[in-house]
């Protein structure tokens, strides 16, 4: 039966999940050139293998399960003869397989395998192929590597020509001391150590916290000797998209046709440099009005507000459905309008003309455009709502711009509007498929919800399902097999509306295997976690047996890609002293998009899931939880706040806020075994090798300072 699960499992994941890879560049050396009848020489093949993916070594005890490398049956050899079986050249990483329910072995970056050789004739030769198991973390797929033996000098007296045919042994692991292993990259080889190296209650993992009410001691952050990390990256990712946000504004009805209007307006006098210092005011008024309004959400929204509003499921309900009601505008069952005495008013300010006219020209517009405007603007600054200061400020900046580019250039160079397209129904069908977008990227705010409080009704199948129906309703509304009221007679289908479909199609295509456990890790941020997912197909083929967590709060939270960790912080740096391991503190959230995203697409790493699962003891801190309340007896006051802490999540935030002075998430911190910092602290960045490197240099911090009795290597 476990043969027929495991072939069933190999099939489901080539067809779901397979992503092809040719065969590894195996090399083969010999340990002497030169030797002599019944000598014994060693044959070491090696090989680099691809990142993301293992070969399989020797060690384990699997009676069916993954393949250890294995020489062709009918493989000839003439003047010589292997002794015993083909062994591991340097030290594999052994885990036990849930699936095969067996101890596994295998390499990662770097595979070398050996085979010891009795040299029987004065000419020995070898013909035939080293045959190994190379994976992916969704199939495994079997190569064979022809050699040849190289050419050997041998002396002494010939006892043997006859050709040997090797008959098949069962692979096992040499017990051949440490000459055999291949120590060279030292920073593969890092390993901490094993035994615990601070003494139980030596130390106060509790100092985030106020001994009593009264307690007038304040918090002792956390620092390394080094540069902090640079959140360059985010602020242009989320300007990106909000300057791309600016784009598709520019071609919704409300604003398209008010492009040649408004330019015409400041031609009308027939004075070219006139036109173009109007035009480049109007443009920058535009840009400020924007960013005024993005000041006063950030002005408003503090440390404590924007929390609320990015994990209390009254707002992010509150925002799923003006999602809605932002999509059904779209979709023309009413108009979003502010109220006509505000525009009448600014209107007729523009009408004085001079400075004070071009900026309410630009004020109305703004306020004219809202019907399809307000929406985009709208979900701009519910994404940044969640946090920083600066954000909606970067966001408003990239829309903005955007926005108001259009209208400068025009007044610049006039005779473009002769170019443009005409507007039309087609203008209709952008605003239509911003309606979908925004109906399934509303989605994300009910989920938050969904999460942080457990309510269990939109899970990740049922999350997916949606977004499968949207986006293929969305697909044949562009064949124009769909008509909305504002929507014009539709006689052919453009070639953009089909490269439209046709690209809609593909994305629900890409979703359909999520159904089933699929990782579909590009959307790792807006899907709700694999946890929440009950269809777990391939989940549940992998790891039909999965074990019962018996850490504190393992019941309702999770890690992901089967790391078993911790979630209370005492609890996690308890078991890290009492194993002598460092801790990977993590800080994220059910609602984090960038920790999801950093989960799927650097967590799933090989070498870094490897370094998480093997060097470190891993302890997530959520920081958004709103059911799990702490003991009575583990209530306390803060040291940042002063105010009395009674559930995780604010235990969870206050630790990060006491140690670290940080609210955002992700956040990672490596520690020792007395709290301090191995390496700065970094947040989201996808560079999967920056992060290893990262896991890697706190391993080595760490074994230099605890082996050294050094309480803090950061001291004078």
């Amino acid at each position: 039966m476990r043969k027929v699960f495991v072939l069933f499992f190999t099939l489901i994941s080539t067809l779901v999940l397979g992503q092809d890879f040719g065969a590894a560049d195996f090399s083969l050396s010999v340990s002497d050139k030169e030797t002599t009848v019944g000598e014994t020489v060693v044959l070491t093949f090696s090989t680099a293998i691809p990142e993301g993916l293992h070969i399989y070594a020797n060690a384990g005890d699997c009676e069916i399960g993954p393949k250890k490398p294995w020489f062709e049956e009918n493989l000839k050899l003439t003047d010589c003869q292997f002794v015993g079986a083909i062994y591991d050249g340097i030290e594999p990483h052994k885990y036990k397989d849930d699936l095969f329910n067996c101890n596994v072995s295998d390499f990662a970056d770097k595979a070398v395998f050996k085979q010891k050789l009795k040299i029987t004739g004065k000419n020995p030769t070898i013909i035939g192929e080293f045959w190994y198991q190379m994976c992916s973390d969704a199939r495994c797929k079997d190569f064979g590597y022809d050699f040849t033996l190289p050419a050997l000098s041998v002396s002494g007296s010939v006892k043997q020509t006859t050709p040997v045919v090797l008959e098949p042994t069962e692979p096992v692991v040499d017990e051949t001391p440490s000459e055999t292993v291949d120590t060279s990259n030292t920073e593969e080889s890092v390993e901490s150590v094993a035994t615990p190296t601070v003494k139980e209650g030596e130390v106060d993992y509790s100092t985030y916290q106020k001994k009593s009410e009264s307690d007038a001691n304040g918090c002792e952050v956390k620092t390394f000797e080094g540069s902090e990390e640079d959140d360059t990256f985010t602020y242009w990712g989320f300007f990106i998209v909000a300057f791309l946000s600016g784009l598709l504004a520019l071609l919704t009805p409300c604003v398209f046709p008010m492009i040649p209007m408004t330019v015409s307006f400041f031609m009308k006098d027939g004075s070219r440099a006139k036109a173009i210092r109007a035009g480049l005011i109007y443009a920058f008024s535009i840009v400020a009005i924007y960013v005024v309004i993005g000041t006063l959400v950030a002005a408003t929204a503090g440390e404590d507000a924007a929390h609320f509003l990015s994990t209390h499921w009254l707002p992010n309900v509150f925002f799923f459905l003006i999602f809605v009601v932002f999509a059904a505008s779209f979709f023309g069952a009413f108009e979003l309008t502010l109220p006509s005495k505000l525009v009448n008013k600014v209107d007729k300010q523009a009408d004085k003309g001079g400075l004070t006219g071009i900026f309410f020209m630009a004020f109305t517009i703004v306020l004219v455009s809202f019907s399809c405007t307000g929406p985009i603007v709208g979900s701009i600054l519910v994404e940044s709502a969640g946090g920083q200061f600066v954000k909606p400020l970067v966001g408003m900046l990239g829309y903005s711009l955007a926005f108001a580019i259009p209208f400068g250039l025009f007044a610049i160079f006039p005779n473009w509007l002769n170019n443009l397209p005409q507007s039309g129904g087609w203008l209709n069908t952008v605003k239509v498929v911003l309606g979908f977008l925004e109906l399934a990227f509303g989605l994300k705010f009910l989920s938050v919800a969904d999460q942080t409080y457990h309510w269990g009704i939109l899970d990740r199948e049922v999350y997916l399902g949606l977004w499968i129906v949207i986006f293929t309703l969305m697909g044949i509304y562009l064949l124009g097999k769909i008509k909305f009221a504002h929507d014009s007679d539709t006689k052919f289908v453009s070639v953009p509306r089909l490269i439209m479909a046709i690209l809609t199609f593909s994305f629900v295509a890409y979703l359909v295997p999520g159904m089933v456990g699929a990782p579909l890790n590009q959307l790792a941020g807006y899907l709700p976690p694999m946890s929440t997912h009950d269809f777990d197909l391939l989940g549940t083929i992998k790891n039909p047996n999965p074990k019962e967590s018996n850490v504190k709060y393992g019941d309702k939270l999770h890690i992901p890609h089967g790391i078993e960790g911790y979630f209370d912080y005492e609890e996690g740096m308890e078991a890290a002293r009492k194993t002598g391991k460092p801790v990977f503190l993590d800080f994220t959230g059910h609602g984090c998009v960038n920790c999801r995203e950093m989960e799927a697409r650097v967590w799933s790493d090989n070498k870094v899931l490897r370094s998480l699962k093997d060097d470190y003891i891993v302890i997530s801190l959520y920081t958004d939880d709103k059911t799990i309340r702490l003991d009575k007896d583990e209530w306390y006051y803060s040291k940042s706040s002063g105010k009395q802490i009674t559930r995780l999540d604010k235990k969870n935030a206050d630790i990060q806020s006491c140690f670290f002075n940080e609210s955002s998430q992700p956040q990672y911190a490596l520690l020792d075994n007395k709290g301090n910092l191995l390496q700065p602290t970094r947040g989201h960045n996808l560079d999967v090798d920056e992060y290893y490197k990262f896991l890697k240099k706190g391993v080595k911090v760490y074994d230099t300072r605890m082996n050294d009795g050094e309480a803090d290597a950061n001291e004078e």
